[in-house]
């Protein structure tokens, strides 16, 4: 049984022996001829006759690994179809219009970048073919890089690993170059660049480069980078790795050496650390010692060295030496400071310690200090500055001139060096009263307690002792002594006319102090005393007279009851005068229920006032 196919030629065939002598065909093949993997190509075969065909057959073929051609689809002016079976069964499409053919790949894969052949059967007209090649791209990923961990010695003699790049997945294969700080690499002598290529399963290419690169000192602070060059449609692109930095060993040619602490100048008693560090990497280790001694190494911390609480005597010059074995002559190496510690020795004054004065004499107190700087001196006493500078002139002393004087040396350009010192000054003499007036005359109250004071000062320090004469009741309430003075205070009850004295001595004289006083006897006190004795009195006879009345009342009222007084026809005793006024008065005397009283009444029967009484 025949195909379809095949009876489309057989009808082809028996048709062209009526086809017309003389036609002419022509056939061109146009379309996207760059495409990116996994996108579509659409291929278009054009082709024209000198006159018209009434049948035309057209074939798409391609070859195989092996260079087999294979049919991958057909059509005529009537139908158009794909071949089964084939690798482009399920992934062309085809359509057309008179004079064209278009065949159209969808998901092109790389497989896919080879020739595809159009074919055009027109009879009479002959068979035509045209070729299309198809390029498939795909973009290798972005490339990574990675530096040598270790370092690179400038002393090698040939060029060393730097870094690799790699960048996969990528077709057409793509290509790497090398930079250094933006400037590409050529391969010479200083360079060399191994590359390696590989394929996977899918076609898809990894490439692997390998710098090496002969370092120089400067490199320390260069930077390389790869860049990956690859094909797309129509172009050719390309993308940069990071930039890394390798780590370039190379010998100490120099050393540099510093003070890290204290800043700015060093005093006795401070901790000192001086650090020193080559040039080379990576660092070499480092050695000190002093210029005086050096043979001697001094203990460190590698590139560090303390020197803890220094003197005066740690001051002068300290050395550094570089162990760079790789260099030519590290023992030339060589870093120097010159460290200097000031210092502030203790004040020294005179006169030391104490010093005795008599009253009115002068004095002469120096303070000094050596110091490696300029120094400054104050003088103060009792906290309060009395003098600038290291001489104090005392004149003619006083008791107030006695007292601590403290001088303090410091050092403006070091605030951290001072340094004090002390004289306790004495000034002897006979007692010296505090108050001037030595006689005090006051008048007191008798029976008030008044306080007395006696201040004196003098060195030795003075004895105060009191004498009183007059009241006898007293007694020393306070007494404060200090080196040079005495205070004490008494206090007595006035009781007559007293004089008390105070007495300050020492064994170099005495003073004294009298307190006279006048008592003032207390008159208004008696004159209130009597008074109110007198009215005691008073009081006493009236409520006496009162009592007397009302007993007498008391007995008549009795008597006239029993009858034994003489009455009237009204069985009453009534006294009448001839005075017909109203102030004419009838006395009567009655026994209250309650009390025995006095009643006086009118003739009219009105009660009157005890004032009219």
């Amino acid at each position: 049984m025949m195909g379809k196919g095949t009876l489309l030629l057989l009808a082809l065939a028996l048709y062209h022996v009526s086809w017309e002598v003389g036609a002419e065909l022509s056939v061109k093949m146009v379309g996207d001829t760059e495409v990116y993997k996994a996108d579509f190509a659409e291929i278009r075969c054009q082709y024209n006759f000198s006159e018209n065909a009434s049948m035309v057959m057209v074939q798409w073929f391609v070859n195989d690994p092996r260079g087999k051609r294979i049919r991958i689809a057909y059509s005529d002016l009537i139908t158009r179809s794909k071949d089964e079976n084939t690798n482009y069964t399920k992934r062309i499409r085809v359509a057309g219009d008179s004079g064209e053919e278009i065949l159209t790949i969808v998901n092109v894969e790389l497989s896919d970048e080879r020739e595809f052949f159009c074919q055009v059967d027109g009879l009479a007209a002959g068979i035509e073919e045209g070729r299309f090649h198809l390029k498939v791209f795909d973009p290798p990923e972005h490339p990574v890089i990675e530096a040598v961990h270790t370092g690179v010695s400038v002393t090698n003699d040939s060029p060393s690993k730097i870094a690799t790049c790699e960048t996969s997945k990528g077709f057409p294969q793509p290509n790497i170059t090398w930079y250094r700080n933006h400037s590409l690499l050529h391969k010479n002598g200083q360079v060399h660049v191994i590359t390696l290529v590989s394929k996977d399963s899918t076609g898809l290419f990894t490439v692997q480069s390998e710098l090496q690169y002969k370092v120089t000192k400067e490199d320390k602070d260069s930077h390389f980078f790869c860049e990956v060059s690859y094909y797309v449609p129509g172009a050719v692109r390309t993308v940069e790795s990071k930039r890394v930095n390798v780590s370039v060993h190379y010998p100490t040619t120099k050393v540099e050496m510093w003070r890290e602490s204290p800043q700015g100048l060093v005093k006795e008693g401070d901790t000192v650390e001086i650090r020193c560090r080559g040039d080379g990497n990576p660092p070499s280790p480092i050695t000190f010692s002093r210029e005086q001694h050096p043979d001697e190494e001094l203990e460190a911390d590698n590139d560090l060295l303390v020197l803890k609480e220094v003197t005066r005597g740690d001051s002068g010059k300290y050395l550094c030496r570089s162990l760079d074995l790789d260099s030519v002559d590290y023992e030339d190496v060589v870093g120097n400071l010159q460290v200097t510690v000031h210092y502030l020795d203790p004040a020294v004054v005179v006169p030391k310690d104490s010093e005795v004065m008599l009253k009115g004499e002068n004095l002469t107190a120096t303070c000094n200090a050596l110091s490696s700087l300029e120094t400054k001196t104050v003088w103060s006493k009792n906290g309060v500055e009395i003098r600038k500078g290291n001489v104090l002139h005392l004149q003619d002393a006083t008791f107030d001139t006695a007292g601590h004087y403290h001088c303090e040396v410091t050092v403006p350009s070091l605030p951290g060096l001072h340094t004090r010192g002390s004289v306790h000054i004495i000034v002897q003499g006979a007692p010296q009263l505090r108050d001037v007036k030595k006689e005090v005359s006051m008048s007191e109250k008798v029976g008030k307690w008044v306080n007395l004071t006696c201040e004196a000062r003098g060195f030795p320090r003075p004895i105060v002792t009191w004498s009183i004469s007059g009241s006898p009741d007293w007694r020393e309430v306070v007494r404060k002594e200090t080196e040079d003075s005495v205070q004490a205070v008494m206090t007595l009850k006035v009781s007559r006319d007293t004089v008390a004295t105070c007495n300050a001595t020492n064994k170099i004289g005495g003073e004294t102090k009298i307190y006279t006083i006048s008592s003032i006897p207390i008159i208004g006190t008696t004159l209130r005393n009597t008074a109110v004795d007198n009215s005691g009195v008073i009081i006493v006879v009236i409520v006496l007279s009162i009592l007397l009345l009302a007993l007498l009342g008391s007995i008549l009222y009795f008597l006239y009851k029993k009858g034994k007084l003489p009455c009237g026809r009204s069985g009453k005793q009534e006294i009448t005068k001839e005075k017909t006024n109203k102030d004419d008065i009838v006395m009567e005397m009655k026994a209250d229920k309650t009390e025995n009283s006095v009643l006086l009444k009118g003739v009219n029967g009105d009660n009157k006032p005890p004032g009219d009484q």
